[in-house]
C-alpha cells in the first residue's frame, strides 16, 4: 500500500500523460531520453485543449488524451530549454522568486529522464560532497575505501544513469562548492582518488546526463557565479505571467488543487479571485491596469504568493463557513505578504489603498468599493 502524499513528484502526478506521449510520438530522441523533444514541449505547455490520438492502441492507455498545460509562459522559452538539454548543455533558469523556475525544472527532468528527484538544494551549508560523493563511514572504517562504501550524490547518480540532476538555488552555494560544477560540466566525469586502481576510480557521464540549475535574481549578492561556471550554462529568464486572465486561471487551478488535497471545494468567487490577482499585479509592476502609478513594495508579489493567499481564503471558507466573506479577509492577507521583507512596506500597501483602490471604488465598482471600506484593517 502506498502511503498518502501531500504532493506527488511530476513523474507520478502525470504518469498517464508521460506514458501516452511516449507512445504517441515515436520520432527521434536524444540519447537517454524517454520522450522526443517535441513531446517534452507538449507535456509542459499542453495540447491547447485538443485531444491527441494514439497511432495504435496501447494496453492500459486511453486512445485519445488532452495534455494539460502545466507551465504558463512562452512556448519559445520551453523549446529553447529543451534544445539546450538535448545538446547535453547545462541549463540555468533565472528570475524573480515565485516565477515557477523550480516547477519548470521538475517538469523538464520528469519528461526527459523519468525522474525529477535527483536534486541538490543549494544553501550556504551545501558542501562539495553533496555535488560529488560521500562515504558510509561505518563501512569505510570496517573495510577501507571501496565502491560499496561510496555514497553517491544526486549528481553522481545522474551521471551513471544518464539522467537530469537539478541544482536548486545555485547562487546560495558558496563559491568553492559552485566550482565543483565547473569540472563536472566540462569533463563529464568525477574522479574518486580513494578508489585509485579500481574500476570505480572514475565515473563517466552516460549519454543524456545534464544539469538544470535555478537562481533567483534577488540572490545575485549571495554567491555570484564565476565567469567559468556561467559559460557552461545556457541562461533562460523566467518572468512573471503577462496576462491577467492567464494568471487568474493559474491561481484558481493551483488553489483548487490545494483544497482538493483536504477534500474541500474551492468556493472563492471568481470576482474576488480576479481582485486578488489584480492587486498582486499592480503592486508587482508598479503601475495599475489603468496606468496609475503604484509604489512597489520591496517584497516580491509573486504568483506563488497569490496562490498561497487564494488557498488561505478557500480554507477559511471551508473550515469556517459563513463566518466572514473571503473578500473581507483579503486586506489582512495582503498585509501579511508585503510585511515579509520590510515592515515599512505596510505604508506602501496603505498608499495603494488610498490610490488605486479608492479610485476604482469611486468609479462605482462594487467589489472595489467594499475593499475601500475595509481600509481600517491596514491601520490596525
Amino acid at each position: 500500500m502506498t502511503a498518502a502524499r501531500q504532493i506527488d513528484p511530476a513523474e507520478d502526478a502525470h504518469a498517464e500523460e508521460l506514458a501516452f506521449l511516449a507512445a504517441y510520438d515515436d520520432g527521434r530522441k536524444p540519447p537517454g531520453w524517454r520522450l522526443t523533444p517535441r513531446a517534452v514541449v507538449t507535456f509542459i505547455t499542453g495540447s491547447a485543449g485538443d485531444a491527441l490520438a494514439l497511432p495504435k492502441p496501447v494496453a492500459g492507455l486511453p486512445t485519445r488524451l488532452v495534455i494539460s498545460a502545466k507551465f504558463v509562459g512562452e512556448r519559445a522559452l520551453v523549446e529553447r530549454a529543451v534544445v539546450t538539454l538535448a545538446g547535453e548543455r547545462g541549463l540555468l533558469l533565472v528570475g524573480e522568486p515565485g516565477t515557477a523556475k523550480s516547477m519548470l525544472s521538475e517538469l523538464l527532468a520528469a519528461a526527459v529522464c523519468g525522474s525529477s528527484q535527483l536534486t541538490v538544494q543549494g544553501t550556504a551549508g551545501t558542501t562539495e560532497d553533496q555535488l560529488r560523493y560521500g562515504w558510509n563511514y561505518a563501512m569505510l572504517l570496517a573495510e577501507g575505501p571501496s565502491p560499496r562504501a561510496l555514497v553517491p550524490s544526486p549528481v553522481l547518480t545522474a551521471m551513471r544513469t544518464g539522467g537530469v540532476v537539478r541544482v536548486e538555488e545555485v547562487t546560495r552555494c558558496l563559491p568553492e562548492v559552485q566550482d565543483a560544477l565547473v569540472s563536472i560540466l566540462s569533463d563529464r566525469r568525477i574522479s574518486v582518488p580513494e578508489l585509485s586502481g579500481t574500476d570505480g576510480s572514475t565515473v563517466h557521464a552516460a549519454p543524456g546526463f545534464t544539469v538544470i540549475a535555478t537562481a533567483n535574481l534577488r540572490d545575485r549578492g549571495v554567491s555570484e557565479m564565476s565567469a567559468a561556471l556561467k559559460r557552461r550554462f545556457n541562461f533562460e529568464a523566467v518572468g512573471p505571467i503577462g496576462d491577467l486572465a492567464a494568471e487568474t486561471d493559474l491561481v484558481r487551478r493551483q488553489a483548487t488543487a490545494a483544497l482538493d488535497r483536504v477534500q474541500a471545494p474551492f468556493a472563492v468567487d471568481d470576482v474576488v479571485l480576479e481582485v486578488l490577482v489584480t492587486a498582486f499585479r499592480d503592486l508587482r509592476n508598479g503601475i495599475s491596469e489603468e496606468g496609475w502609478a503604484v509604489e512597489r513594495p520591496s517584497t516580491v508579489m509573486s504568483t506563488a504568493e497569490a496562490v498561497s493567499v487564494a488557498t488561505s481564503l478557500g480554507l477559511a471558507d471551508a473550515y469556517f463557513p459563513g463566518d466572514r466573506d473571503p473578500l473581507s479577509l483579503l486586506p489582512g492577507h495582503l498585509l501579511g505578504v508585503v510585511r515579509k521583507d520590510d515592515p515599512g512596506d505596510a505604508a506602501r500597501l496603505l498608499g495603494y489603498w488610498d490610490g488605486a483602490v479608492r479610485r476604482r471604488a469611486e468609479t462605482g465598482a462594487r467589489t472595489w468599493r467594499r475593499l475601500w471600506e475595509l481600509r481600517d484593517v491596514l491601520d490596525a
